[in-house]
């Protein structure tokens, strides 16, 4: 290697990690990174459907209902054995 390109290779380091940094900078300054995160939370779900054709015939349809209030999407994750009992 020679010290043209050592010195080639550094400067194009640089300007690598220097993008790097002001990317991170630009996108910390926005509170939210310039997109929308998530949905408001409410009342009522989200539907989410997903749709699988494997171009034979086959194939599959999923709807999923997330509910938009935090705690009862938290408690989607607990498990059914340490869930308490609501009647």
């Amino acid at each position: 290697m020679t010290w043209t390109t050592a010195i080639l290779a550094g400067v194009i380091l640089a300007i690598l990690v220097a993008r790097a940094v002001w990317i991170l900078r630009a996108e910390a300054r926005s509170e939210d990174g310039g997109r929308p995160r998530g949905i408001s939370p409410g009342r009522g779900y989200t539907e989410i459907e997903s749709d699988y054709s494997s171009g034979v015939g086959g194939g599959s349809q999923l709807t999923t209902r997330v509910p938009k209030d935090p705690q009862e999407y938290a408690r989607t994750f607990v498990p059914k054995r340490r869930r308490p009992d609501r009647r």
